[in-house]
């Protein structure tokens, strides 16, 4: 693992309306916490905790102020997967690695943003470091170190009615997957690389990033949609029984298939756009 990276922080999911997307992950049975304000910009997020990561929920609440470029990707993409936010937790080295690397990135920088309680707002503090595209080429990607943890890894919002754990997996979509063992064997050491016939997996803490091409897409995730440029479609959730989250999905009227691994595959139509797998 790279100086500083401990593994995957989070995962984004860029949604249309952000009210309706957190009732669609409720469907699937995930709780989510308070809605989260972004300090001076026009988006908000729900968050979805798990024990060490969290999948956010990214809507435009105020289109009139800065969106980071929200706007743009939901209206060249339309709704799914975003980005990844890797675990840091000395950014100022990761920093440095990359100026090592000549691939300097922007940060560290740090912030705040909004958790809207019901006994009042508190604030969150995290240090965030945004990686260039070159050091993550067909993800974009930032490094971030939590500075207030208590706040949002709180235990009523860990605990998920669908038994969710953890992110096991995320799988991009690239045109040369073969190309993507350099910058990211640079960026995670070359031991966590391992490159096959038409896949590289990275191993990052707990998760493994798969990079393949649309083949390979549909063979681990047929339910998946190939996206138009290269960049993430389909995540991995592992859960605590497959079975009893199968039970789950079925008692709230959501529609899989299992895969012959027992894998429950969930239509992107059904999770904002992205595939999404209980494993």
């Amino acid at each position: 693992m790279s100086e500083g990276i401990t593994g995957l922080d989070h995962l984004l999911i860029g949604v249309n309306d952000l009210e309706a997307g957190r009732a669609a992950y409720e469907r699937l049975g995930f709780r989510s916490t308070p809605r989260g304000r972004h300090i001076g910009w026009g988006t908000a997020n729900y968050c979805l905790m798990f024990g060490r990561d969290y999948l956010e929920l990214l809507g435009i609440v105020d289109p009139s102020q800065f969106t980071n470029n929200l706007d743009v990707f939901l209206a060249e993409h339309g709704e799914g997967l975003l980005g990844a936010a890797f675990a840091g937790d000395d950014l100022d080295s990761v920093a440095a690695q990359m100026q090592a690397l000549n691939k300097p990135g922007d940060g560290p920088k740090d912030l705040k943003r909004t958790l809207e309680l019901p006994e009042g707002d508190v604030l969150p503090e995290f240090r965030l470091y945004h990686l260039p595209p070159e050091a993550t080429p067909g993800l974009r990607s930032f490094v971030c170190q939590h500075l207030t943890p208590e706040i949002v890894w709180q235990a009523p919002w860990v605990e998920q009615p669908n038994g969710a754990r953890r992110i096991a997996g995320l799988t991009v979509v690239v045109d040369e997957p073969g190309a993507m063992a350099v910058p990211y064997g640079e960026l995670f050491g070359l031991d966590a690389v391992r490159n096959t016939d038409n896949v590289v997996e990275v191993t990052c803490g707990a998760c493994v990033l798969r990079f393949t091409d649309g083949k390979g897409l549909a063979q681990r995730h047929p339910q998946a949609v190939v996206p138009a440029r290269p960049g993430p479609a389909a995540m991995e959730i592992a859960v605590a029984d497959l079975p009893a989250t199968a039970s789950y999905l079925r008692d709230h009227g959501v529609a899989f298939e299992r895969g012959r691994d027992g894998r429950l595959h969930i239509l992107p139509d059904d999770a904002c756009g992205a595939a999404l797998d209980f494993v």
